[in-house]
């Protein structure tokens, strides 16, 4: 698109949404006839130059958090109620409880370490467009291939620095490095060493669960890892990954090279930070979600109650407290 078109686009946008005039009368001072305003009003909407942004009343369900909070001892956990007469994807309604959230807790000055993922992504695109913090959002993992781009942590990091108003701190790094040998090179870059440092010292980290289903990874879909390989690792007991480090259901880390080979903060990094925030979801996700709580990185979990129960009877199964 040139920019004089996309001009033109925001302009009619402009006038329609903001100045509330009506097609005819923007026709009328643009010298347009009505169809074409309004198809221009429709190109503006899919090319991305307007953005509706709905907000939908959130409902909780405090019983569940507190339940979690004393399971998991979590500093705070925030279950969205699913059965609430609401059209809006799970994931989407889910990001914008933990911009809630986010926006809640984050103050000026501060350092917040942000990793890729799908959550994530909705928890940035649920920032109001009002809210500021001058911020520093520090990459907390490496990067992953351009195909899977608006996921990245580079890619989400400047959205929300963006966003903010804030600095960002790139990695600028793969995710995987070839070896143990190379990753250790990596790290001991200046910059790499600069932004890793901070993220790992941040005060608040935003970050999802990622399960090992090798049809969804982002291993796989990275090219950093077979399926067959991410197979053999969940029969030998590996459950999930957080911010690229794959742990147990007993919430140690995986006893691999692989974890080493990861540029990125660790399991231990995490759990020095005063406020880790996740953001998980699904059935398929409960397994990940329960060792992700058993790592001790967590202070907030943003999740759903249907997964807040599953999960809450796998933390009494694994314990024997079923009947």
């Amino acid at each position: 698109m040139d920019s004089n078109h996309h001009f033109l686009l925001a302009q009619v946008a402009s006038m329609y949404y903001e100045q509330e005039m009506t097609q005819n009368e923007i026709g009328k001072k643009l010298d347009l006839s009505r169809v074409k305003v309004y198809r221009l009003l429709k190109e503006a909407k899919a090319a991305g130059v307007v953005q509706i942004r709905i907000s939908w009343p959130i409902e909780r369900q405090p019983q569940l958090e507190q339940a979690l909070k004393q399971a998991a001892g979590l500093k705070d956990a925030l279950v969205l109620k699913t059965s609430s007469p609401n059209g809006n994807p799970l994931l989407r309604r889910l990001g914008q409880l933990g911009a809630q959230y986010l926006e809640q807790t984050l103050q000026d000055g501060m350092t917040l370490a942000i990793c890729m993922g799908s959550s994530t992504y909705e928890v940035i695109n649920a920032v109001s467009p009002d809210f500021q913090a001058h911020v520093r959002v520090a990459q907390a993992t490496g990067s992953i291939p351009l195909a899977l781009h608006d996921l990245d942590s580079a890619a989400i990091a400047r959205q929300l620095a963006q966003k903010l108003g804030g600095e960002v701190l790139y990695l600028s790094s793969p995710l995987i490095a070839n070896s143990v040998e190379a990753a250790a090179v990596l790290r001991n870059q200046t910059d790499i060493k600069h932004t890793l440092t901070a993220a790992a010292q941040a005060d608040m980290a935003l970050l999802g669960i990622g399960n090992l289903d090798p049809g969804k990874s982002r291993f796989v879909q990275g090219g950093f890892m077979t399926s067959e390989r991410l197979s053999d690792l969940m029969h030998d007991g590996a459950v999930g990954e957080l911010a690229g480090q794959i742990f147990t259901k007993s919430g140690h880390p995986y006893p691999s090279p692989y974890n080493q080979q990861v540029i990125g903060v660790s399991i231990d990094d995490l759990r020095r930070v005063p406020m880790v925030i996740a953001v998980a979801a699904g059935q398929q996700k409960v397994a990940a979600i329960s060792g992700a709580l058993r790592t001790g990185a967590l202070k907030v979990l943003v999740t759903d109650d249907q997964t807040a129960r599953e999960v809450l009877d796998h933390y009494k199964e694994s314990m024997g407290l079923l009947d």
